[in-house]
């Protein structure tokens, strides 16, 4: 029973590795075409928040100008109001210099009266000026107030524009959540075809005589996890299983293979699987002594 079991499996590997028609009816039958139609929606969705966001900082721009040239308005204010207290430092003087001179007049009080009529039409063109300082304060005030109104509707549409941001943050982050619960069953799924694949062709590695005792995905040996462990009556199969390996995948397998050869007592022998194994990386690890079965 378990030759028939065996030999079933290894025809389904051989009927998915080279019958497409095949694969894609295995694909569906696991869920892979509803996989990657939710994939295509969260792409379409991603999109979709990338053109709101180009939108948002379009906008951000245009506020920025509105508030440059409120920037500005408020400097030509600050330098008429500087303008106003130099004219109010100078009546200041003024007003000293008529006091001086009424001092002056309590002597000569004929000079006094002429000098008072004098003072009076001075009077009267500082009275003029004040007044035209008072309606200039007045439009100035009436100005600030259009400033006030104008900063609450700038500060409104910024509240609004941050609750957006902030939506848009929240329904980023469970995009990702999904995207990365896909990443985490495809590399699953990925590791289990891989593993049988390694499992097939170890067989056929199989020297006379030579048995298979146990396979065991995910195996710990000593705190450390290998990805396909297939122990035989003559040795040990230490099996990693990278989509797209690096140099320290095959060094962290070397170091596994070494502590396999202690709990086990018997040869190790190295493989390093995957789809997407680059030149430098095959050569590097069949230098170390990694038998590479790429796919």
């Amino acid at each position: 029973m378990k030759t028939d079991r065996e030999a079933l499996k290894r025809a389904v590997l051989e009927l998915i590795a080279s019958d497409e028609e095949f694969r894609l009816a295995i694909a569906g039958a696991i869920g892979l075409g509803e996989i990657l139609e939710e994939l295509r929606k969260l792409r379409e969705k991603s999109l979709e928040y990338m053109k709101e966001l180009k939108s948002i900082g379009e906008k951000l721009g245009r506020y920025d100008k509105r508030f440059e040239a409120i920037e500005r308005k408020l400097l030509e204010h600050d330098r008429r109001f500087e303008a106003i207290e130099r004219k109010l430092m100078e009546h200041d003087k003024r007003f000293e210099v008529i006091e001086k001179k009424l001092m002056e007049h309590d002597k000569r009080f004929e000079a006094i009266e002429r000098k008072l009529l004098e003072h009076d039409r001075r009077f009267e063109a500082i009275e003029r000026k004040l007044l035209e300082h008072d309606k200039r304060f007045e439009v100035i005030e009436r100005k600030l107030l259009g400033h006030d109104e104008k900063f609450r509707v700038v500060l409104e549409e910024i509240k609004k524009l941050w609750e957006t941001i902030h939506v848009f943050s929240r329904e980023l982050q469970a995009f990702n959540k999904r995207l990365s619960n896909v990443e985490d069953s495809l590399g699953t799924l990925t590791e289990a075809a891989f593993s049988w694949f390694v499992m097939s062709e170890i067989n056929s590695m199989l020297e006379s005589g030579e048995r298979v005792l146990s396979r065991t995905r995910n195996a710990r040996i000593d705190g450390e996890e290998v990805d396909l462990l297939i122990e035989t009556t003559q040795r040990v199969f230490v099996v990693e299983v990278k989509v797209k390996p690096r140099h320290s995948h095959v060094g962290a397998l070397a170091s596994k293979g070494e502590i396999v050869a202690r709990k086990y007592g018997k040869r190790v022998e190295l493989v390093l699987a995957g789809s997407r194994i680059g030149r430098e990386i095959a050569e590097y690890a069949q230098n170390r002594g990694v038998r590479v079965l790429s796919y």
